[in-house]
């Protein structure tokens, strides 16, 4: 299966083409971008398309992440992935960012369950538990910094994430979090047929939200004399 994975989630912009019948990569491209993911996506993936000399039109399957992360990058990325996916008429399917970088440690470091931790500020984190063989034994949750201290005294294993630092008693965690967009594509890869369309994984409301006490007065229209 030919996949096209793709990562708006965060301060990354990144597109892979993997070939999951030979466990390989065909083409990859990441950029640090910070924001504006929506300008540039269309040309990471055309990028990834490029390396790997492949086309569009024979990409088998879309995997995308759809967060915890970045209210505005995580809509940019599933709403790309679902119109490739309908125009192309193949299944795309959503990965979690969590779950990327416990199975990007487990990857690297086999044998031990992982407890993956983003730094949400306001002292708060994005939490989830995973057993060693990368299934998760918990749901993603926003918890306050003392739940989880209070959750992970109990947690046999090893503790990741850019809120890794909080959960020791550091004053601020360790920068945004990063994972290879490759792996997103590796997970795509086995999720089964079937699965529902993406849709973003929001733990945490939108900061932006609409004014109240401003509203204009509605009025009639004018009536011609």
């Amino acid at each position: 299966m030919i996949v096209l994975s793709i990562d708006t989630s965060g301060v990354d912009c990144a597109a892979c083409v993997y070939d999951s019948a030979a466990d390989a990569v065909l083409g990859e491209v990441t950029e640090n971008i910070g924001k504006g993911h929506a300008e540039l996506l269309m040309g990471i993936i055309d990028g990834a398309l490029q390396q790997a000399s492949v086309t569009l039109q024979e990409i088998e399957r879309i995997a995308v992440t759809i967060g915890p992360g970045s209210f505005t990058g995580i809509r940019v990325g599933v709403a790309a992935a679902r119109g490739f996916a309908l125009s192309l008429g193949i299944d795309a399917v959503g990965v979690t960012t969590l779950e990327t970088l416990a199975a990007h440690h487990l990857r690297e470091h086999p044998g031990q369950p992982v407890a993956v931790g983003f730094d949400a500020k306001r002292e708060e984190c994005y939490l989830q538990t995973f057993a060693a063989d990368g299934s998760p034994t918990s749901d993603a949750a926003l918890l306050s910094l003392e739940d989880a201290k209070a959750i992970l005294v109990k947690f046999d294993g090893v503790i990741i994430g850019s809120a890794a630092p909080l959960f020791a008693g550091a004053e601020t965690g360790s920068g945004p979090d990063h994972f290879l967009i490759s792996t997103v594509a590796r997970i795509g890869a086995q999720k089964p047929q079937g699965m529902p369309k993406p849709a973003p994984l929001y733990l945490r409301g939108p900061d932006a939200k609409p004014q109240s006490g401003f509203a204009l007065e509605r009025r009639a229209p004018l009536q011609a004399p």
